[in-house]
């Protein structure tokens, strides 16, 4: 996946955190593994369709607004070995909150991850 991390115009922060999803939903067994201003990545027992729009409620600091966004899925693959897929999602809109919170918020909750 290192051809992945070329292309990212942003830092990604590891950030492995269980999604809080419908049960029996897409989502319901579903952990992130990076986060971005741009966007984030799952790791889901589920394929998604490329292009769904997602929208996406990301708790960032405690005692603050969450952050709303829409996220499209750009890319889907298959973990080697696993019965589970690796999901990259763009952030495709704002609905509430900003780009500098996600920012600002990101750079001091989350170790920067080392560029390989």
């Amino acid at each position: 996946m290192n051809d992945l991390a070329n292309k990212r115009k942003t830092p990604r922060f590891d950030c492995y955190v269980p999604v809080d999803g419908k049960q029996g939903s897409t989502f319901s067994s579903t952990k992130t593994v990076d986060i971005s201003r741009d966007g984030i990545g799952f790791i889901s027992n589920h394929p998604v369709p490329l292009n769904e729009r997602i929208a996406i409620e990301l708790a960032l600091k405690p005692d603050t607004e969450p952050v709303l966004v829409i996220g499209q899925v750009k890319w889907v693959r298959k973990v080697s070995d696993s019965d589970q897929y690796r999901i990259g999602l763009t952030f495709s809109d704002i609905i509430d909150g900003s780009k500098d919170f996600l920012d600002d918020s990101l750079s001091h909750r989350f170790p920067k991850r080392e560029k390989t």
